[in-house]
Protein backbone atom coordinates (compact mmCIF):
# COMPACT_ATOMS: atom_id res chain seq x y z
CA UNK A 1 0.00 0.00 0.00
CA UNK A 2 1.50 3.43 -0.92
CA UNK A 3 1.79 6.07 1.97
CA UNK A 4 -0.42 8.89 2.31
CA UNK A 5 0.70 12.63 1.51
CA UNK A 6 -1.40 15.33 2.71
CA UNK A 7 -1.41 19.03 1.12
CA UNK A 8 -3.52 21.39 3.11
CA UNK A 9 -3.72 23.59 0.23
CA UNK A 10 -3.50 22.78 -3.60
CA UNK A 11 -0.12 22.72 -5.45
CA UNK A 12 0.66 22.83 -9.60
CA UNK A 13 -0.54 19.84 -11.03
CA UNK A 14 2.80 18.95 -12.31
CA UNK A 15 4.47 18.82 -8.99
CA UNK A 16 1.70 16.78 -7.61
CA UNK A 17 2.58 14.32 -10.76
CA UNK A 18 5.81 13.68 -9.16
CA UNK A 19 4.71 13.16 -5.63
CA UNK A 20 1.58 10.74 -7.09
CA UNK A 21 4.30 8.28 -8.14
CA UNK A 22 5.39 7.66 -4.88
CA UNK A 23 2.28 8.59 -2.88
CA UNK A 24 -1.39 8.61 -2.50
CA UNK A 25 -2.16 12.27 -2.24
CA UNK A 26 -4.48 13.91 -0.40
CA UNK A 27 -5.33 17.63 -1.27
CA UNK A 28 -7.08 20.67 -0.64
CA UNK A 29 -9.62 22.00 -2.32
CA UNK A 30 -8.13 25.91 -2.86
CA UNK A 31 -4.43 27.05 -3.96
CA UNK A 32 -4.93 30.36 -1.56
CA UNK A 33 -7.08 28.63 1.32
CA UNK A 34 -5.70 25.90 3.87
CA UNK A 35 -7.72 23.03 5.35
CA UNK A 36 -9.23 23.70 8.55
CA UNK A 37 -7.64 21.81 11.20
CA UNK A 38 -10.58 19.89 11.58
CA UNK A 39 -10.23 18.36 8.32
CA UNK A 40 -6.64 17.66 8.68
CA UNK A 41 -7.28 15.93 11.51
CA UNK A 42 -9.98 13.87 10.04
CA UNK A 43 -7.37 11.91 8.10
CA UNK A 44 -4.55 12.26 10.68
CA UNK A 45 -4.69 8.48 11.25
CA UNK A 46 -3.68 7.21 7.95
CA UNK A 47 -1.02 10.20 7.11
CA UNK A 48 2.71 9.25 6.15
CA UNK A 49 3.21 12.83 5.72
CA UNK A 50 1.70 16.54 5.61
CA UNK A 51 2.84 19.34 3.28
CA UNK A 52 1.23 22.71 4.92
CA UNK A 53 2.16 26.69 4.39
CA UNK A 54 3.38 27.45 8.16
CA UNK A 55 -0.33 27.59 8.82
CA UNK A 56 -0.79 24.03 10.88
CA UNK A 57 0.01 23.96 14.35
CA UNK A 58 1.97 20.69 14.69
CA UNK A 59 1.56 20.07 18.45
CA UNK A 60 1.09 17.04 20.50
CA UNK A 61 -2.96 17.03 20.15
CA UNK A 62 -2.13 16.04 16.30
CA UNK A 63 1.21 13.79 16.80
CA UNK A 64 -1.39 12.18 18.75
CA UNK A 65 -3.42 11.79 16.12
CA UNK A 66 -1.33 10.61 13.47
CA UNK A 67 0.77 7.70 14.60
CA UNK A 68 2.17 6.57 11.03
CA UNK A 69 3.51 10.59 10.25
CA UNK A 70 7.11 10.55 9.43
CA UNK A 71 7.49 14.07 7.82
CA UNK A 72 5.52 17.52 8.30
CA UNK A 73 7.21 20.02 5.33
CA UNK A 74 6.90 23.48 5.72
CA UNK A 75 6.52 25.46 2.16
CA UNK A 76 7.98 28.48 4.37
CA UNK A 77 11.72 29.32 5.96
CA UNK A 78 10.10 29.68 9.24
CA UNK A 79 8.78 26.47 11.14
CA UNK A 80 7.58 28.55 14.19
CA UNK A 81 4.13 26.10 13.84
CA UNK A 82 6.01 23.12 14.76
CA UNK A 83 6.37 21.85 18.48
CA UNK A 84 9.86 20.70 17.82
CA UNK A 85 10.26 18.36 20.87
CA UNK A 86 7.07 16.61 20.68
CA UNK A 87 8.12 15.98 17.04
CA UNK A 88 11.52 14.78 17.94
CA UNK A 89 9.85 12.41 20.59
CA UNK A 90 7.40 11.34 17.96
CA UNK A 91 10.68 11.03 15.41
CA UNK A 92 8.69 12.86 13.07
CA UNK A 93 10.69 15.32 10.55
CA UNK A 94 10.10 18.84 10.31
CA UNK A 95 11.57 20.83 7.08
CA UNK A 96 11.91 23.92 5.54
CA UNK A 97 12.12 25.63 2.08
CA UNK A 98 14.50 28.41 3.65
CA UNK A 99 16.08 29.91 0.78
CA UNK A 100 13.10 29.94 -1.66
CA UNK A 101 11.02 33.05 -0.99
CA UNK A 102 14.44 34.75 0.31
CA UNK A 103 15.09 36.79 -3.15
CA UNK A 104 11.75 38.27 -2.99
CA UNK A 105 11.18 39.02 0.59
CA UNK A 106 14.47 40.87 0.40
CA UNK A 107 13.04 42.95 -2.76
CA UNK A 108 9.41 43.67 -1.07
CA UNK A 109 11.76 44.89 2.25
CA UNK A 110 13.17 47.30 0.05
CA UNK A 111 9.77 48.08 -1.82
CA UNK A 112 8.75 48.63 2.10
CA UNK A 113 11.50 51.05 2.62
CA UNK A 114 10.83 53.10 -0.27
CA UNK A 115 7.14 53.40 0.18
CA UNK A 116 7.10 54.35 3.77
CA UNK A 117 10.62 57.04 3.18
CA UNK A 118 9.21 58.21 0.24
CA UNK A 119 5.67 58.65 1.18
CA UNK A 120 4.15 56.49 -1.65
CA UNK A 121 0.77 56.07 -0.52
CA UNK A 122 0.19 59.75 1.08
CA UNK A 123 1.44 61.14 -2.11
CA UNK A 124 -0.68 58.41 -4.82
CA UNK A 125 -3.80 59.63 -2.89
CA UNK A 126 -3.35 62.92 -3.00
CA UNK A 127 -2.66 62.62 -6.50
CA UNK A 128 -6.02 60.43 -7.21
CA UNK A 129 -7.64 62.66 -4.72
CA UNK A 130 -7.60 65.57 -7.34
CA UNK A 131 -6.06 68.03 -4.56
CA UNK A 132 -2.85 68.55 -6.58
CA UNK A 133 -4.51 70.08 -9.68
CA UNK A 134 -6.64 72.11 -7.29
CA UNK A 135 -3.36 73.52 -5.34
CA UNK A 136 -1.03 73.69 -8.68
CA UNK A 137 2.43 72.91 -8.42
CA UNK A 138 4.50 73.23 -5.15
CA UNK A 139 8.27 73.44 -5.35
CA UNK A 140 8.06 73.64 -1.52
CA UNK A 141 9.13 70.43 0.20
CA UNK A 142 5.66 69.46 1.13
CA UNK A 143 6.87 66.30 0.13
CA UNK A 144 10.28 65.21 0.31
CA UNK A 145 11.58 61.75 1.89
CA UNK A 146 14.51 60.06 2.25
CA UNK A 147 17.53 59.56 0.36
CA UNK A 148 19.22 56.35 0.97
CA UNK A 149 22.54 57.86 0.29
CA UNK A 150 24.60 57.74 3.08
CA UNK A 151 21.79 56.25 5.78
CA UNK A 152 22.34 53.70 8.01
CA UNK A 153 20.65 50.22 7.75
CA UNK A 154 20.66 48.62 10.69
CA UNK A 155 19.38 44.83 10.25
CA UNK A 156 18.57 42.83 13.25
CA UNK A 157 18.90 39.08 11.36
CA UNK A 158 21.32 38.14 9.09
CA UNK A 159 20.29 34.75 7.15
CA UNK A 160 19.21 34.23 3.86
CA UNK A 161 16.89 36.97 3.53
CA UNK A 162 18.82 39.73 5.37
CA UNK A 163 21.79 39.00 3.40
CA UNK A 164 19.85 39.92 0.12
CA UNK A 165 18.41 42.71 1.80
CA UNK A 166 21.93 44.14 2.34
CA UNK A 167 23.41 43.79 -0.74
CA UNK A 168 20.66 45.54 -2.08
CA UNK A 169 20.50 48.40 0.66
CA UNK A 170 24.69 48.79 -0.48
CA UNK A 171 23.58 49.36 -3.77
CA UNK A 172 21.36 52.14 -2.94
CA UNK A 173 24.50 53.48 -0.99
CA UNK A 174 23.05 52.87 2.39
CA UNK A 175 25.77 51.95 5.22
CA UNK A 176 24.42 48.38 6.33
CA UNK A 177 25.47 46.85 9.73
CA UNK A 178 23.71 43.36 10.87
CA UNK A 179 23.36 42.42 14.53
CA UNK A 180 22.69 38.18 15.29
CA UNK A 181 23.47 36.44 18.85
CA UNK A 182 26.33 34.43 17.08
CA UNK A 183 27.50 36.34 14.40
CA UNK A 184 29.68 38.93 16.18
CA UNK A 185 32.99 37.47 14.09
CA UNK A 186 31.01 38.71 10.97
CA UNK A 187 32.06 41.88 9.13
CA UNK A 188 29.82 44.46 10.22
CA UNK A 189 28.51 42.96 12.87
CA UNK A 190 27.42 45.51 15.81
CA UNK A 191 25.84 44.40 19.37
CA UNK A 192 21.88 45.29 19.35
CA UNK A 193 22.24 48.56 21.43
CA UNK A 194 24.34 50.06 19.01
CA UNK A 195 22.12 49.00 15.66
CA UNK A 196 18.93 50.70 17.79
CA UNK A 197 20.95 53.91 18.33
CA UNK A 198 22.70 54.66 15.46
CA UNK A 199 19.96 53.30 12.42
CA UNK A 200 18.13 55.43 10.60
CA UNK A 201 16.66 52.23 9.56
CA UNK A 202 16.02 49.44 11.27
CA UNK A 203 14.64 46.03 9.58
CA UNK A 204 13.95 43.15 11.06
CA UNK A 205 14.65 39.55 9.46
CA UNK A 206 15.02 37.35 13.00
CA UNK A 207 13.16 34.44 13.79
CA UNK A 208 10.48 34.35 16.12
CA UNK A 209 11.59 31.80 19.49
CA UNK A 210 11.61 33.13 23.14
CA UNK A 211 14.53 35.52 22.42
CA UNK A 212 12.88 37.40 19.87
CA UNK A 213 9.34 37.51 21.04
CA UNK A 214 8.88 41.04 22.00
CA UNK A 215 12.49 42.23 21.38
CA UNK A 216 11.41 45.43 19.56
CA UNK A 217 8.91 47.10 22.45
CA UNK A 218 9.04 50.52 24.87
CA UNK A 219 12.50 50.06 25.94
CA UNK A 220 14.40 48.68 22.30
CA UNK A 221 12.05 51.49 20.33
CA UNK A 222 13.46 54.24 22.79
CA UNK A 223 16.90 53.80 21.93
CA UNK A 224 16.00 54.29 18.34
CA UNK A 225 16.75 57.59 16.97
CA UNK A 226 14.02 59.86 17.08
CA UNK A 227 12.87 60.28 13.49
CA UNK A 228 14.04 56.83 12.32
CA UNK A 229 11.77 54.29 10.40
CA UNK A 230 11.11 50.41 11.43
CA UNK A 231 10.88 47.61 9.08
CA UNK A 232 9.08 44.34 9.57
CA UNK A 233 9.24 41.27 7.33
CA UNK A 234 10.30 38.37 9.98
CA UNK A 235 7.13 37.46 12.32
CA UNK A 236 4.85 39.97 14.02
CA UNK A 237 5.10 38.95 17.51
CA UNK A 238 8.83 40.02 17.37
CA UNK A 239 7.23 43.86 17.52
CA UNK A 240 5.37 44.38 20.55
CA UNK A 241 2.26 46.32 18.64
CA UNK A 242 0.65 48.55 21.38
CA UNK A 243 4.16 49.89 22.28
CA UNK A 244 5.22 50.68 17.66
CA UNK A 245 1.58 52.55 17.69
CA UNK A 246 2.70 54.76 20.86
CA UNK A 247 6.43 55.20 19.35
CA UNK A 248 4.50 56.36 15.96
CA UNK A 249 1.88 58.24 17.97
CA UNK A 250 4.48 60.18 19.74
CA UNK A 251 6.12 61.38 16.56
CA UNK A 252 9.25 59.38 18.01
CA UNK A 253 9.36 56.90 14.71
CA UNK A 254 8.60 58.61 11.68
CA UNK A 255 7.40 55.89 10.29
CA UNK A 256 7.01 51.80 9.67
CA UNK A 257 6.52 49.39 7.23
CA UNK A 258 5.35 46.11 8.11
CA UNK A 259 4.08 42.69 6.35
CA UNK A 260 3.91 40.87 9.61
CA UNK A 261 1.37 41.66 12.60
CA UNK A 262 1.12 40.38 16.16
CA UNK A 263 -2.27 39.28 16.08
CA UNK A 264 -2.90 38.82 12.27
CA UNK A 265 -4.97 38.97 10.28
CA UNK A 266 -5.75 41.62 13.19
CA UNK A 267 -4.30 44.58 12.49
CA UNK A 268 -4.75 47.65 14.81
CA UNK A 269 -7.02 50.33 13.75
CA UNK A 270 -4.33 52.54 14.71
CA UNK A 271 -2.12 51.62 12.26
CA UNK A 272 -4.47 51.91 9.55
CA UNK A 273 -5.38 55.60 10.02
CA UNK A 274 -1.88 56.58 10.05
CA UNK A 275 -0.36 57.88 6.53
CA UNK A 276 3.20 57.45 7.79
CA UNK A 277 2.78 53.31 7.83
CA UNK A 278 2.70 51.06 4.99
CA UNK A 279 0.83 47.90 5.55
CA UNK A 280 1.50 44.20 3.45
CA UNK A 281 -0.44 41.30 4.76
CA UNK A 282 2.36 38.55 5.55
CA UNK A 283 3.16 38.05 1.29
CA UNK A 284 6.64 39.77 1.56
CA UNK A 285 8.26 36.66 -0.56
CA UNK A 286 5.15 35.71 -2.42
CA UNK A 287 5.70 34.99 -6.19
CA UNK A 288 4.52 32.47 -8.71
CA UNK A 289 8.23 31.75 -8.91
CA UNK A 290 8.82 31.44 -5.18
CA UNK A 291 6.06 29.21 -4.27
CA UNK A 292 6.96 26.73 -6.51
CA UNK A 293 10.54 26.45 -5.49
CA UNK A 294 9.18 26.29 -2.25
CA UNK A 295 6.41 23.09 -3.61
CA UNK A 296 9.27 21.89 -4.57
CA UNK A 297 11.54 21.57 -1.61
CA UNK A 298 8.60 20.35 0.15
CA UNK A 299 7.63 17.57 -1.92
CA UNK A 300 11.70 16.41 -2.35
CA UNK A 301 11.55 16.35 1.44
CA UNK A 302 8.67 14.06 1.23
CA UNK A 303 10.36 11.59 -1.21
CA UNK A 304 13.31 11.29 0.21
CA UNK A 305 12.44 10.28 3.87
CA UNK A 306 9.20 7.49 2.30
CA UNK A 307 12.13 6.78 0.43
CA UNK A 308 14.12 5.85 3.77
CA UNK A 309 16.72 8.98 3.23
CA UNK A 310 17.33 11.81 5.24
CA UNK A 311 15.42 15.25 4.12
CA UNK A 312 17.95 18.35 2.53
CA UNK A 313 16.26 20.71 4.63
CA UNK A 314 15.70 19.88 8.19
CA UNK A 315 14.83 22.07 10.92
CA UNK A 316 15.97 19.78 13.88
CA UNK A 317 18.02 16.66 13.86
CA UNK A 318 15.97 13.43 14.86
Amino acid sequence: MKPTVLVTSRIPADIIAVLDEHATVIQGTEETKCMTRDEVLSHAAGLDAIINQNELKIDADLLGKAPRLRIVANATAGFDNMDTAAMRRQRVWGTNAPDSYSADTANHTIALLLAVTRRLLECDQYVRSGRWKHDGWMPGGRWDGMSFTGKRLGLIGHGHIGRHVATRAAAFGMIVHHHTRSGASEPGWLPLEDILKNSDIVSLHCPLNDSTRHLIDAQTLGLMKRGAFLINVSRGAVVNIADLIDALRSGHLAGAGLDVFEFEPDVPAELMAMPNVVLSPHMGGCTAEARQSAWRVCVDNVIRILSGEPPQTQVFAL
